[in-house]
């Protein structure tokens, strides 16, 4: 890159790679390349061959994923932008003379959940001390829901007229297949993270399959979660109806909407909860945590307490009556919005 030379905008989305966050910033990248917007994006050297084209009049940086060579990108470039979007909830790593939104979307920045180990926590205090460090690099903060719009603000002392709602998600493309929607089946689409809370969903599954002799539980655990995946081979070996699909291109995605009735989400702590969103848009019904981020986007068809096994287990059998009513979103896609801000 030279530069000397001006370019509209710096998409900064060195720290996602994977997960929810990838999905947001695949379909970013497609929705402005539709664009004439002139910019360069800043990407985690581990999706260098795992991106959607960018076209040849725009310029792309990949590097290591990492606060150092983030700094050092910056201060060589401090000019070279008059426009900055960081898509990873820090700010640019020095003052820029560019207007620079920046797009926080990490409740574990906010609240570690005690599920965490101590590792696991210390690492987001030090991340929560590097956000409020690098907080008067960016001119305005972007949100996906109220919910971590006040929080965000209480937590970093932010002002109202310097966080915005702006969420946005990719819709899926029309499944051309035969899909039939499968009774009492439960579909979970998440990695196992500490905090998605997938040991005390299928334990309640089970017991709630050992009561009713019912339902199918289907789960999207990659081969990078061994403890989790060892746990759900133990339970199909014991006879218990459980799937585990392991990591499920997008595109494929939508047949596991469209076959389920219902979708679990047992998560301890979401900025936006994509796949209440998703899954509420394919014919699912929701059944939520009984947590702020599910009311944030949803009306859930049936609640949990996500702590407590035995209130899941509660919610797979409410899901046996007849009258659920059915769930309804409650987001907007601002996705043209968001483009039309970066402008």
């Amino acid at each position: 890159m030279n530069k000397n030379k001006k370019i509209m905008l710096l998409v900064d989305a060195i720290f996602i790679n994977e997960g929810g966050g990838k999905v947001l910033l695949d379909y970013f990248i497609t929705k402005l390349e539709d664009t004439q917007i002139s910019c360069l994006y800043l990407l985690d050297k581990r999706i260098e061959k795992n991106h959607p084209k960018i076209k040849s009049t725009n310029q792309v940086v990949y590097l290591n994923s990492s606060l150092l060579d983030r700094f050092k990108f910056y201060r060589n470039h401090r000019d070279s932008f008059s426009k900055i979007f960081c898509l990873g909830n820090l700010p640019p790593s020095i003052k820029m003379k560019a207007e620079v939104f920046t797009y926080f979307h990490s409740p574990l920045y906010l609240k570690t959940p005690k599920e965490f180990s101590k590792i696991e926590q210390f690492k987001y205090v030090l991340k929560r001390i590097v956000l409020k460090a690098l907080s008067n690099n960016t001119d305005f903060w972007l949100v996906q829901s109220k919910l971590i719009k006040e929080e965000f603000q209480k937590k970093f002392k932010v002002k109202e007229d310097k966080v915005s709602l702006m969420p946005f998600y990719p819709p899926f493309r029309k499944f051309e297949g035969k899909v039939v929607r499968e009774s009492d089946s439960f579909l979970y689409v998440s990695n196992a993270y500490p905090h998605k809370n997938h040991i005390k969903l299928i334990d309640a599954f089970c017991a709630f399959f050992d009561q009713h002799k019912k339902g199918k539980l289907i789960l999207t655990v990659s081969d990078d979660y061994m403890d989790v995946l060892n746990m759900i081979n133990d339970k199909i070996d014991q006879g218990y109806p459980i799937v585990n699909v392991g990591f499920v291109d997008r595109n494929e995605l939508v047949r596991f909407y469209l076959s389920c009735q219902y979708l679990i989400f047992p998560s301890l702590a979401e900025s936006f909860g994509l796949g209440l969103v998703e899954a509420i848009d394919n014919g699912c019904n929701v059944i939520g945590a009984n947590l702020p981020y599910t009311y944030a986007v949803c009306e859930p068809s049936i609640v949990f307490n996500p702590y407590k096994v035995e209130s899941i287990i509660e919610g797979f059998t409410k899901s046996l009556n007849m009258d659920v009513v059915k769930s309804k979103s409650l987001i907007k896609n601002r996705v043209d919005d968001l483009i039309e801000l970066l402008d």
